[in-house]
């Protein structure tokens, strides 16, 4: 039966307290339970002066406000306020009333820039709340995943200039420089001299006008795009353990090293790291061998010619260092060149007539040339580990941990592009959302509920 509501209690006085209103399990209250916000305190203590300036508005509820937006996912501190005004659970959280005034939208980001800019406040929030998941028991960080994804920037990608930079320094250089001169003085060669490592390498890029911070990234012909990259670590809990910012054109692998540093640094050395094909490299496989870390790599195609010999059908000999083709022939040690491979050349008068040449080499000196990492030794370990059930089983968790982070991130908590502009807002914006996901899963497990009557 069809009915009509007819009476309008839009004017209906009631008496009813803001703490009535709020449902039992909301997400607010599991939040509030799961952790005291009064360490923020301490935190700031030193950014606000005691004796000048008019009162300021509590940093406790400044910070939380910032976690209404991330937690909640709104697009903006603009949108947060107007939901905040509305929202009776916000103004729980908050701990406003029904006619407390609501600050400025502004008045976040004035903080910002007089207080917290150029602290690491943000920082110590999102690891103080990792503190208290780990003193809860809630992480778990015997295996590690690492991952990156790209925001897109607030940056036009038609407004840019061209320019000429110096490529970036990798982590592992010094330690590379090393090996190739020790490698060098093993095989009777002279080391390179320090000269020979440092001269300077260009590169031209564009750059920004909106957003110079930023970085240009290629992905396909469809995605090109002024970007930051959000690299982080997680637990196999899906906790973020750790996170770096940097430009959308700084590759995986450059800042595996420093994220890995920090997650040793604050929860020990994990027994496992798993991460995929872009972080396959001799260097990460050689820091990851030479700490006592197992990697937990992903199977990588080859990248030869189709109709061409692949190196593995190459046979390596350790004990005389060379190489042995296909026909029995044998590529003999040349040199170590300063980006770190050995180079393997075969004869050229025996190659001349033999009738595997088309499947072998394009050479005009009928000459066949392989390279041979000086770390190369570490990812074939790291490739024969693969095989392991045990390595399969770490990798396959990849997606139930690092990959969903980053995909409940921009779907949830509004990561998939950002408002803000520069690497020390995005770093903030990192650091809140990451340990909004993290307050939000401690909250979740760690919630007992109202007790029944």
């Amino acid at each position: 039966m069809l009915t009509k509501n007819t009476q309008m209690n839009r004017d209906q006085i009631e008496m009813i307290a803001l703490e009535q209103l709020v449902p039992a399990n909301h997400l607010v209250r599991k939040i509030e339970a799961a952790i005291d916000f009064s360490f923020i305190y301490s935190l700031v203590q030193d950014m606000y002066s005691s004796e000048r300036g008019r009162p300021s508005i509590d940093p406790v509820v400044l910070i939380k406000m910032a976690f209404i937006q991330y937690t909640f996912g709104i697009r903006s501190m603009r949108q947060t306020i107007t939901e905040i005004e509305t929202n009776m659970a916000y103004r729980w959280f908050l701990g406003f009333g029904f006619y407390d005034k609501v600050p400025h939208f502004s008045t976040f980001g004035k903080n910002y820039e007089r207080r917290f800019k150029d602290t690491d406040l943000f920082e110590q929030i999102f690891y103080r709340i990792l503190k208290e998941a780990s003193d809860k028991k809630l992480i778990s960080s015997e295996h590690v995943f690492i991952d990156s994804t790209h925001v897109k920037a607030s940056a036009n990608k038609h407004k840019f200039e061209k320019r000429v930079v110096r490529k970036e320094s990798k982590a592992y250089e010094a330690r590379l420089q090393d090996e190739i001169n020790k490698d060098r003085e093993d095989h009777g060669k002279k080391p390179f001299p320090p000269d020979k490592f440092d001269k300077e390498e260009n590169k031209e890029i564009k750059e920004s006008t909106t957003d110079p911070e930023s970085g240009y990234y290629v992905k396909d012909e469809r995605t090109k795009q002024f970007a930051f990259s959000f690299h982080a670590a997680s637990d196999q809990n899906g906790f973020v353990l750790g996170a770096i910012v940097t430009p959308g054109n700084i590759h995986d692998s450059v800042i595996f090293e420093p994220l890995l540093e920090k997650v040793i640094e604050k929860h020990g050395k994990p027994e496992a790291v798993a991460a995929d094909a872009g972080y396959k490299t001799p260097a990460i496989a050689q820091y990851l061998f030479e700490n006592d870390m197992t990697p937990a790599l992903p199977y990588t195609r080859p990248r030869t010619k189709d109709g061409y010999f692949r190196k593995h059908e190459y046979v390596y000999d350790e004990y005389y260092d060379c190489y042995i083709c296909p026909q029995g022939q044998v590529l003999k040690y040349a040199t170590t060149t300063k980006e770190g491979y050995r180079q393997y050349f075969s004869n050229p008068l025996e190659c001349k007539n033999c009738p595997l040449l088309s499947q072998c080499t394009q050479s005009k000196e009928h000459r066949k040339l392989i390279q041979r990492h000086v770390w190369e030794n570490y990812l074939e370990e790291a490739d024969h580990l693969r095989h392991t059930q045990e390595n399969k089983t770490i990798y396959a968790r990849r997606k139930e941990t690092i990959e969903r982070v980053f995909a409940d991130a921009k779907e949830k908590h509004g990561m998939r592009w950002t408002t803000l502009r520069g690497l020390k807002k995005l770093s903030m914006q990192a650091m809140l959302t990451f340990a909004a996901m993290n307050l939000k899963k401690m909250a979740n497990w760690t919630w007992k509920g109202p007790e029944m009557a």
